[in-house]
């Protein structure tokens, strides 16, 4: 299940033993771009307190916006399913896309054309320099697998994403799978 190859599409599953970090403890990233100049990905299990029509009024609908990581969290970024209704999408793979013509998605969305099933909202992503997550990869910060959900991912919406992945991978990870988020409390 886990994979070498490090290339857009795959899912990073956060190492247990990182603990304290409030951006990727316990996170499950998509990864969107790879390239020798870095990499990109959004965190699919940090969903946050608003909506879409709370940052964004004209938008009728109450899709969940989620933490994509800690690079531009003042900018909205969103990945879907659905290239063939919003122009300028970028592939992904596996029929997910990121970004694209964000008036027509609102448009979309207004329409009743686009739902959360097949789209999803983040503030910020998570960025890594050049070779940055091949070294983090090397020091064992995560766990690269394939993405085996396709686009079904996108209606993927619960914060035990990471939980369940751990507990896929077996052996020594079932351990943590029970363990609680912070162990001081334990």
């Amino acid at each position: 299940m886990t994979t070498n190859k490090l290339e857009k599409g795959k899912l990073l599953i956060a190492e247990p033993s990182i603990i304290g970090d409030l951006s990727f403890n316990r996170s499950v990233i998509l990864l969107a771009d790879h390239n020798q100049e870095g990499s990109l990905g959004f965190i699919l299990n940090k969903p946050l307190e608003y909506t879409i029509n709370d940052l964004i009024p004209e938008i009728e609908a109450s899709f969940k916006i989620y933490n994509g990581g800690p690079v531009e969290q003042d900018n909205l970024y969103f990945i879907h399913s659905i290239p063939e209704l919003i122009t300028g999408s970028i592939e992904i793979s596996n029929g997910i896309f990121w970004g694209g013509d964000f008036d027509l998605t609102r448009n979309l969305i207004n329409e009743g054309k686009i739902d959360k099933e097949n789209i999803r909202f983040f503030l910020g992503y998570t960025g890594w320099s050049a070779h940055q997550l091949e070294n983090e990869l090397k020091d064992n910060s995560w766990i690269m697998i394939a993405n085996n959900h396709s686009s079904a991912i996108l209606s993927i919406s619960s914060t035990q994403f990471w939980r369940e992945k751990i507990m896929e991978l077996g052996g020594d990870y079932l351990i943590w799978s029970n363990a609680p988020e912070n162990p001081i409390l334990n």
